[in-house]
């Protein structure tokens, strides 16, 4: 088709949980005379769809960065390509995003990316194969110059919105010494100082800019890399749990992580260090049993962790778990509202299922009910204002409160509820709540921030870090 007429592009990144919503924009914006153009894990795992479904020009497969400059040029020549394959580029070549164009009074926070891909290999996520298990890390100087110009905008709190945050793991440092590969352990010592560097020159900037991230739980293993988080002021951090049994965890091929006693040591480790942890737990797991939930929610307690998640097992495109289930399910799927169940997605919200794998001993009622439960237990006010304790400020501590109830009432209330007008009035209550919210949040520009200097580590505090 000849766009020559058309004199905007719409840009639209999805991931499965918006794909539908993304594909009302996405024909709204065609229907409006721009050129439309997908991005996004979804869109590169079912171009098509974009295309039949979301009113897709063109499709951007895999990193966007590089090649945006081009699919914006061929639409404003008339000729844009129907696919164009982004690939995994190289961490070295990641564009910094244009906060300069955000509207800075409708955001609490901001984020910058670090480093792409997993080396780990979880059955639930997809990760690691749209994303690649190697970790492709940015040099501190990107990263840094990208978080002074979101601390001069006034953003204090940012996300380091990494897949993974410790790429590096002491075991696998371990591995490849025994392995005698002085390549490979060279390559990891090599990604492992930079990030140390990293946190040592996020630790100079203003006292009051806060970090949070995703992270796997060896990092409790690792006090070196904790105290170096701790000096950085990254306070929080997303660890997934997932399951608190051995047999959760290899059914989601997570045998890393510790259950019991150990596990409760493990989250525990990490708060001693100053890093406050949003745990994220998977119910529905083949092992899983009645009684799986209040211990559940009890380790969540005894571990004294600061957020939680509980979410339903759902198999996502691109991951093990959903090849699995597609292939049991067959080449004829049960349908709803005449959709495939294969393509849960693109099923109205009010009529999708909210378990999709059968399980040996409940059904998936009591699982949602027991999971809503464990939420309610959990975010109880009483329960929240015992964790803020450790809060001084008056003001910071009101912050805690709102910031947990507009996190249930969008993970749980949205997610979980079957009830339409009881989702419909938690996402509309969250959003008042977010307005008070992005003010205690804010911090005071600072246009005059500089950039801190590079460290040069010590050799022998290098050496330390890897021993």
């Amino acid at each position: 088709m000849c766009l020559l007429e058309r004199q905007y592009a719409v840009g639209i990144g999805i991931h499965t949980a918006n794909a539908l919503r993304g594909y009302e924009i996405g024909k709204m914006a065609r229907e409006r005379g721009a050129s439309v153009i997908f991005g996004g894990i979804h869109a590169t795992l079912y171009p098509e769809e974009a295309m039949e479904l979301g009113g897709a020009h063109t499709v951007v497969k895999g990193d966007g960065d590089k090649v945006w400059a081009t699919v914006l040029a061929d639409c404003e020549r008339g000729a844009p390509q129907s696919i164009y394959l982004g690939g995994q580029i190289e961490a070295s070549e990641f564009v910094a995003a244009r906060w300069d164009l955000v509207p800075r009074n409708r955001y609490m926070w901001a984020s910058v990316q670090t480093v792409r891909g997993c080396p780990k290999h979880c059955s639930f996520c997809s990760v690691w194969r749209t994303d690649g298990q190697r970790p492709r890390q940015r040099a501190s100087d990107a990263v840094v110059e990208e978080i002074v110009q979101l601390r001069r905008l006034g953003f204090r709190f940012i996300a380091l919105a990494d897949d993974n945050f410790y790429p590096v793991t002491l075991t696998d440092l371990d591995l490849a010494s025994r392995k005698k590969d002085p390549h490979r352990l060279h390559e990891l010592t090599a990604i492992r100082e930079e990030r140390f560097e990293l946190m040592a020159r996020l630790a100079q900037l203003p006292e009051d800019t806060i970090f949070f991230t995703q992270i796997t739980m060896e990092a409790a293993e690792d006090p070196a890399f904790l105290e170096a988080m701790k000096a950085a002021r990254i306070k929080g951090a997303l660890v997934g749990v997932e399951a608190v049994t051995p047999a959760g965890l290899k059914d989601v091929y997570k045998d890393f992580n510790s259950a019991g006693d150990s596990l409760t040591e493990r989250l525990k480790t990490f708060r001693r260090h100053g890093v406050h942890v949003l745990g994220s737990f998977i119910f529905g797991l083949p092992s899983d049993r009645p009684e799986t939930f209040a211990a559940t929610v009890a380790v969540a307690k005894s571990a004294d962790i600061t957020f939680a998640q509980f979410v339903m097992l759902s198999p996502y495109p691109g991951t093990v778990d959903f090849m699995r289930w597609e292939k049991m399910l067959g080449a004829n799927p049960p349908t709803i509202a005449g959709i495939p169940l294969t393509r849960r997605w693109l099923i109205p919200q009010a009529l999708r299922p909210k378990m999709y794998w059968p399980h040996p001993v409940m059904s998936a009622e009591e699982i949602r009910q027991r999971t809503q439960v464990v939420w309610d237990d959990f975010y109880a006010f009483g329960e929240i204002w015992r964790r803020s304790r450790f809060i001084k400020s008056s003001r910071a501590r009101l912050a805690f409160v709102l910031i947990s109830k507009i996190y249930r009432q969008m993970y749980a209330d949205t997610g979980i509820a079957t009830d339409s007008a009881r989702v419909t009035w938690a996402g509309r209550w969250a959003r008042w709540l977010a307005k008070p919210c992005r003010h205690l949040f804010a911090g005071k520009p600072m246009p005059d921030l500089q950039v801190p200097d590079a460290i040069n580590l010590m050799p022998e505090v290098a050496v330390s870090t890897v021993n």
